[in-house]
């Protein structure tokens, strides 16, 4: 089960990307998980100021 961002709640604030111990996140106007990469640790939800992040 990977996660998800949700494109209406991003405010691309980078504090995510920092976070994931496999570099899945992509940066952007709006961020990205690359669900091949993701291994559902759930760092990146725990830390999004924006609770952007869910699982899939």
């Amino acid at each position: 089960m990977a996660y998800k961002i949700d494109p209406e709640k991003c405010a691309a604030c980078g504090t995510c990307a920092g976070e994931c111990p496999v570099g899945a996140i992509s940066e952007g106007d709006v961020y990205s998980i690359n669900p091949d990469e993701c291994v559902s640790c759930g760092s990146c939800s725990e830390v999004c100021p924006c609770e952007a992040i869910q699982p899939e």
